[in-house]
């Protein structure tokens, strides 16, 4: 794997510098404690990938506050200064194996399905979400109607990653994420079949974007510039895991465009096969072969051009050489891997040294408390 090379360059996203470019994909796992403590699990977990040579680490979806955020039971949050004294533990113990963790801030919205501080749900719209909640994480049976969020709501889940993102400076992370993809609350706004309103937040691709980026515009203002902020953002969803944008690459523009001007250090694009092309009439035919594929940029490739920031990338990057060619091309700066990195959490240093990977096996490597959901990892 001597083609390899690229991927162990340094880079810098923000104010930190990477020892290399492959980083942890975020993955739900829900092994706090019912509280939302990290526990000495999670420090294990996320210490054995700074071990094996990860340049970066994002942590799993975090819940940023104490009203509607939260999305599965025994989810982690970071809300208080108990879960901020948990956390301290997975950063030090991270940060003394040489690697840098940027923590997932998560607000579910509609897709709840576990929070023990309300029992409704929050969404753009009192639309029902496509498809079922995950048994996998306790649910059961068709998502509920959410209730449709008011100003006073909005307001909330702005002032929610804000003080979340204040949070993680005090937990030792070296970055946040604002989870903007897979059907939660921030992606909810930003989708038109569950976005009806008829406000300044609904309607027009530049209004469904709106409160992502009035989020990051208020996290880079509440954190500082030294402190690396970023988003992730995809199509698809975990309930709805085929969507694409209806303006195609006009709302690749609008939307990454209005993200790159809010202040974001990066943008963290995740696809099925995030080499593909971003938008096709041959959704169903590249499922059943990878290899099939027509022309057309990547999402990633779109976030680079219209961001101007540097996109991590993730999808099925797993092979070496799948990521290296991404990076080559210039579609990304940085990629990310979920399940080749349970199956090796010494996924760097194995390709460094052109050893042989193992190959993924849920039966090996997942458990009630450590599995992966989102479809794209």
């Amino acid at each position: 794997m001597t083609g390899t090379k690229l991927l162990f360059e340094k880079i810098k996203l923000g104010n930190i510098t990477l020892d290399n470019r492959v980083g942890v994909a975020p993955m739900t796992r829900t092994s706090a404690t019912p509280e939302g403590l990290a526990t000495d699990q999670m420090v294990a977990y996320y210490t054995k990938f700074a071990r094996g040579g990860f340049g970066l680490i994002i942590t799993e979806g975090v819940y940023p506050d104490d009203k509607y955020s939260q999305g599965y039971l025994n989810q982690p949050g970071i809300i208080n200064n108990e879960q901020v004294a948990a956390w301290r533990k997975v950063t030090d113990s991270v940060h003394k194996e040489g690697g840098k963790i940027f923590v997932q801030l998560m607000h579910a919205g509609a897709l709840s399905q576990g929070n023990r501080f309300t029992e409704q749900t929050l969404g753009p719209s009192a639309v029902q979400p496509k498809g079922e909640q995950l048994e996998i994480y306790g649910g059961k049976g068709f998502f509920p109607v959410p209730k449709e969020a008011t100003k006073e709501d909005i307001t909330g889940i702005i002032q929610g990653f804000v003080d979340a993102a204040k949070r993680a400076k005090e937990a030792g992370f070296d970055g946040v994420e604002i989870h903007g993809a897979n059907g939660y609350i921030l992606d909810q706004f930003l989708t038109d079949y569950m976005n009806r309103r008829t406000d300044e937040y609904g309607g027009s691709t530049e209004n469904r974007v709106r409160l992502l980026v009035e989020v990051c515009i208020a996290v880079r203002e509440a954190v500082g510039n030294k402190f690396t902020v970023g988003i992730r953002i995809s199509q698809g969803k975990v309930n709805d895991h085929h969507h694409k944008w209806a303006g195609k690459e006009k709302d690749a523009e609008i939307i990454f465009g209005q993200l790159g001007k809010a202040g974001v250090d990066f943008i963290h694009v995740t696809e099925y096969q995030v080499w593909q092309p971003a938008f096709s009439e041959n959704e169903g035919t590249r499922a059943l072969d990878p290899a099939f594929g027509d022309h057309g940029a990547t999402l990633a490739a779109l976030a680079k051009k219209y961001g101007n920031v540097p996109v991590i990338a993730n999808g099925y990057l797993h092979d070496p050489e799948r990521a290296r060619e991404i990076i080559e091309k210039g579609d990304a700066d940085v990629i990310t891997i979920g399940r080749g990195a349970l199956a090796n959490e010494d996924w760097v240093n194995k390709v460094k040294n052109d050893e042989p990977l193992e190959e993924f096996d849920p039966e090996k490597v997942l458990s009630p408390t450590a599995a992966i959901k989102d479809f794209e990892v």
